[in-house]
């Protein structure tokens, strides 16, 4: 399997830096990165780690969630997936950490009742090699059957 890459380069201190992202091994973007950005309401323009995050575990669970409703029974026809990647202050070990997950997701499926998909989306949330890297953090799942 191959390894793929992003690289950062970042200029200044924590409040006044700011850093580029780029997607290395696709070569599809560069993106700007600051903290004070990351911790605001407002990106305006700037990605984080959490959205890089929310970016990977989604697409991640959509791919292992489309083999899993077909080791079902099930053949996948649109599967709709979010991640909301929470950062927060963590108290046990100072700064900050993941403070949890919400992967929603909204499927359209033939051949598969709403417990069928819901055992897929299950496996899909225990199964995606992102989840099983971020098993630190609290991950919640709300699968929807879609008609």
């Amino acid at each position: 399997m191959p390894t793929r890459t992003a690289r950062t380069a970042w200029d200044g201190g924590l409040q006044d830096g700011s850093g580029q992202v780029e997607l290395s091994s696709s070569k599809v973007g560069t993106f700007d990165v600051s903290f004070p950005r990351r911790a605001a309401d407002d990106a305006g323009g700037y990605t984080s780690p959490e959205e890089l995050v929310a970016a990977a575990h989604s697409a991640c669970f959509a791919m292992q969630l489309s083999a899993n409703v077909a080791e079902e029974g099930g053949t996948p026809v649109s599967l709709e997936v979010t991640a909301d990647v929470s950062l927060g202050p963590d108290s046990a070990a100072g700064g900050f950490k993941l403070t949890g997950i919400t992967l929603t997701v909204k499927g359209e499926v033939e051949g598969l009742d709403d417990s069928g998909f819901q055992r897929a989306a299950e496996a899909a949330k225990a199964g995606c090699p992102i989840s099983k890297a971020l098993t630190g953090v609290d991950i919640t799942l709300k699968a929807s059957l879609v008609s």
